[in-house]
């Protein structure tokens, strides 16, 4: 009986042996990957590779992401706010507190929202600096040398509106825990509004309807089934899921529109098995364990 015991001891160690060699190598690969990653997010002025766009205009927010964006943000009241993730140089946020954004929306009446730009890196120009002085204390502010995983659910409180535009839902390694700090701070009610380039929309086909495009972020469960972004989305519980293609691009895009519907939130895990640096990167995800719940 021992020397059985001791065989199967045996084997597990040999097993596991086998498995170490293969498995660091990818850790090592997708480190060296990260590493090369985040010399993107210090890039200025010509080292800014092409694609990594940090001067968005609230306009391109309207342009590129879901419809009904527009009218959330109009919507937000003096004690609403709004958060707005990979936010850059922040000037969609300062395009909302101009007068030609007041001469685009008659519809809107009194004080707007509060609004919080994220970015990894502090892009401020004069621009924000002059804005920020001309406004109320706090009316705008910018948080930067942290990922959103890094703050607290107190420092981030509550939003009404979330947005990005190709921020870190295009870019972070950890997509369930980024969803789970999306939707702690967004209010009953409050909406996500973000997309994906290069990825298989709902209703494609297969990869074959889009023969010259890498697909940059994709999703397979553990038997290498394959398991479309919005479908995982609309898995999360307490949420109302939006997913449309965006039919002005030639490339796969997909848009999406996520609904906070309550509190007890649960987000279905997903491993990182590839990754490779880009704008954006390529990432590889495999559904895994169950993720913690929120309840806040």
């Amino acid at each position: 009986m021992q020397i059985q015991t001791a065989i199967r001891v045996l084997v597990v160690l040999f097993t596991h042996f086998l498995w170490m060699g293969p498995s660091h190598s990818a850790d090592s690969a997708m480190d060296k990957e990260a590493a090369k990653q985040e010399e993107v997010y210090k890039s200025r002025g010509e080292n800014v590779p092409a694609g990594y766009v940090v001067d968005r205009s609230l306009l391109a927010y309207v342009a590129g992401l879901p419809a009904g964006f527009d009218r959330s943000l109009a919507a937000l009241g003096p004690k609403d706010r709004w958060l707005d993730i990979g936010a850059g140089e922040g000037k969609a946020i300062l395009d909302y507190y101009t007068p030609r954004y007041d001469a685009m929306h008659p519809q809107r009446r009194g004080p707007k929202g509060r609004a919080v730009a994220i970015s990894i890196e502090d892009r401020r120009t004069a621009r924000w600096h002059e804005t920020a002085r001309s406004l109320e204390a706090n009316q705008i502010t910018y948080w930067s040398g942290r990922r959103l995983r890094e703050y607290s659910p107190e420092e981030l409180g509550r939003f009404q509106l979330v947005t990005d535009l190709t921020g870190g839902f295009s870019y972070t390694r950890t997509l369930a825990l980024f969803m789970e700090r999306v939707l702690g701070a967004l209010e009953l009610d409050g909406v996500f509004y973000t997309l994906l380039l290069d990825v298989l929309p709902e209703g494609a086909a297969g990869p074959s309807a889009y023969p010259d495009s890498l697909l940059l972020t994709e999703i397979q469960r553990p038997d290498g089934a394959s398991v479309r972004v919005c479908s995982w989305l609309k898995s999360i519980s307490c949420v109302e899921v939006t997913c449309e293609p965006d039919t002005k691009s030639k490339r796969p895009v997909e848009l999406y529109r996520v609904r906070k519907t309550c509190n007890a939130v649960s987000v279905p895990h997903l491993e990182l098995v590839e990754y490779g640096a880009g704008t954006p990167p390529l990432r590889r995800f495999q559904l895994g364990r169950p993720s913690w719940e929120i309840d806040q």
